[in-house]
């Protein structure tokens, strides 16, 4: 098979002057090198968004810096406030725990809903291929 191939191209006709041609582009490639893939020219408005990005970063820091700081003393009064007086904790636990479970009934009565409305769905998308199917059969 390799023999063939060989062959084949030994066959294919070179072209006249093409080695002078071939040495004569790579001369002008020494002589004028290419600049460096590493040093491309970065437009202005990369610059810019480049800028503002870190302008963005420096910001987020710094928020995220002072929200920390801020948030020992809210720590600290919510802390103060519930246990100071253990029943009025009590009352407030209390009162978010029935709060959650309102909302969580109120939640499960729109499941049950979606799964009526989804079941209903279902059975209308058998029919549909089950009549399809009899209608494909005639």
């Amino acid at each position: 098979m390799d023999e063939l191939n060989l062959k084949t191209l030994e066959q294919i006709p070179i072209p006249e002057g093409l080695e002078e041609r071939l040495s004569a582009k790579i001369d002008e490639w020494e002589a004028h090198p290419q600049p460096k893939e590493g040093k491309s020219v970065v437009s202005p408005l990369r610059k810019v968004v480049r800028y503002v990005a870190a302008a963005a970063c420096i910001a987020l820091v710094f928020g995220v810096g002072f929200h920390l700081m801020n948030q020992d003393e809210y720590m600290n009064l919510a802390e103060q406030d519930t246990y100071q007086d253990p029943v009025k904790a009590q009352q407030e636990a209390e009162r978010a725990l029935n709060m959650l479970a309102m909302n969580l009934n109120k939640g499960m009565g729109h499941l049950e809903k979606a799964k009526a409305l989804s079941d209903k769905a279902a059975i209308k998308r058998e029919q549909s291929k089950a009549r399809l199917g009899s209608v494909e059969r005639e």
